[in-house]
């Protein structure tokens, strides 16, 4: 470590708050590179969080360093408007490119909750209408309009109770029936909220997580997606897809709306856009951002020309190492690899994802029941053996896996080596507590 990361570290509970720094697992670290963080007790941790899905290509991938240098050299900051530059044009016209039917109008932040902000404020201009629905367990922010929407966990909204132009049905369940009874369930759950708690000509927009992020990583049916879409048509309102997590390549795709097949009319996208760089942008077509007036939405920060510069290095990255197949390769191995795992040990409940986005549930044993606490001692015995997963679920109890897109076969056989050791280890631990 460092003298002065030393020096700071014990500090940490003083000089940052509590919400911010404590999570799992504080590792403290000195450098990272590839799949790869590397720990102030000179240790190799690989990295399979993605720093929360963002780092895609990985760490401090030498293209994206080389244009945030470059980008450095020419300008530092833009407050777009007052005035032009190359790069939000340039990125703007090549994502435009990528991005599915005619979303191809940007309006840049910072942050996925920002994104998630200028979705909301964009779909309720245009509609004139109040209200937005949303799903149980999905999130989408924690500011106070992406908290409205926001269910995944209680704690979030304690005491902030947000402005109640907001309502909420159940996720799709797809580990509790077929694709049509899921669709079924969906079309009883609008019919029940348009009967009794709102009329859908009140509805600016639905807003879903084409796969559940925080709240565990359940890939619902396409089908059930595709009505999604249909019963917005059908009434008029809006479709926004929070694509902040399954972006840029995370589910085998440039996106979840082209692996599942379902055109949003409006999506925030963040994370993965400039491979850590602050940025993120609300994206609809032509048609509807131009009814959003001068001025009813602005920026300072959003939308800077080394993010951008940045983020166009991530995009010939992606295109260059067809980092969208080895996603889809990669992933559809690993799923394999810990459904194999669940059948040799009972601790490993559901096991589910789509390319590198991959979930499943640590359970009791005997009750089948979810285990937080067992999950965080496997997360805790992994990180011991060097592997960094991360956690989710609505219960706590599951571990996320997202690797960087640029991950290898090795690599995942590596990180599965140190779960496998981890789960023997806590089912020991379970039968010597018994």
């Amino acid at each position: 470590m460092s003298t002065k990361l030393k020096e700071l570290f014990p500090q940490m509970s003083n000089l940052l708050a509590p919400s911010m720094a404590k999570d799992h697992p504080n590792l403290p670290v000195v450098e990272e590179e590839g799949c790869y963080y590397y720990g102030e007790d000179g240790k190799e941790y690989l990295d399979f969080t993605s720093g929360i899905a963002v780092t895609n290509v990985g760490h401090r991938h030498p293209k994206v360093v080389q244009a945030i240098k470059d980008g450095a050299d020419q300008l530092t900051h833009g407050p777009s408007g007052v005035i032009m530059y190359e790069s939000i044009l340039e990125l703007s016209k090549r994502l435009g490119e990528r991005l599915p039917g005619e979303l191809d109008c940007f309006f840049y932040g910072n942050s996925g909750a920002e994104a998630i902000e200028g979705a909301l404020k964009l779909a309720r201009h245009v509609t004139e209408r109040p209200y937005a629905v949303s799903f149980t367990g999905g999130f989408h922010g924690r500011s106070m309009g992406a908290l409205s929407v926001s269910t995944s966990k209680s704690k979030y909204r304690k005491f902030q109770q947000p402005n109640g132009l907001t309502y909420q049905i159940p996720y799709a369940e797809p580990k509790d029936g077929t694709e049509s009874e899921c669709i079924k369930q969906l079309e009883a759950d609008f019919e029940r909220l348009f009967d009794h708690q709102v009329t859908p000509e009140e509805v600016a927009c639905v807003i879903v997580e084409p796969v559940l992020g925080e709240g565990g990583y359940v890939v619902p049916p396409a089908g059930w997606l595709k009505k999604v879409r249909e019963i917005c048509d059908t009434h008029g309102i809006l479709l926004i897809f929070d694509e902040v997590q399954t972006g840029f390549g995370r589910t085998g795709e440039w996106f979840a709306a082209q692996t599942f097949g379902v055109t949003p009319d409006i999506m925030a996208i963040a994370k993965g856009i400039a491979s850590g760089m602050p940025l993120s942008a609300t994206v609809a077509s032509k048609e509807l951002m131009s009814q959003w007036p001068l001025g009813s939405h602005a920026t300072t920060f959003g939308g800077n020309p080394i993010a951008c510069a940045a983020a166009l290095a991530t995009l010939d990255v992606i295109e260059e190492e067809d980092l969208l197949d080895n996603a889809r390769t990669q992933g559809a191995y690993a799923i394999g690899k810990l459904r194999e795992l669940k059948q040799k040990y009972s601790c490993i409940g559901g096991v589910r994802g789509v390319g590198l986005m991959i979930g499943f549930d640590i359970v009791d044993p005997e009750t089948g029941k979810p285990d937080s606490d067992g999950m965080m001692n496997i997360l805790n015995l992994a990180l011991e053996k060097g592997v960094l997963f991360y956690l989710g679920g609505k219960y706590a109890n599951v571990i996320r896996m997202i690797p960087p897109l640029i991950v290898t076969r090795d690599q995942i056989d590596q990180g599965l080596q140190a779960l496998e050791e981890a789960v023997i280890a806590h089912e020991k631990e379970l039968v010597m507590n018994k």
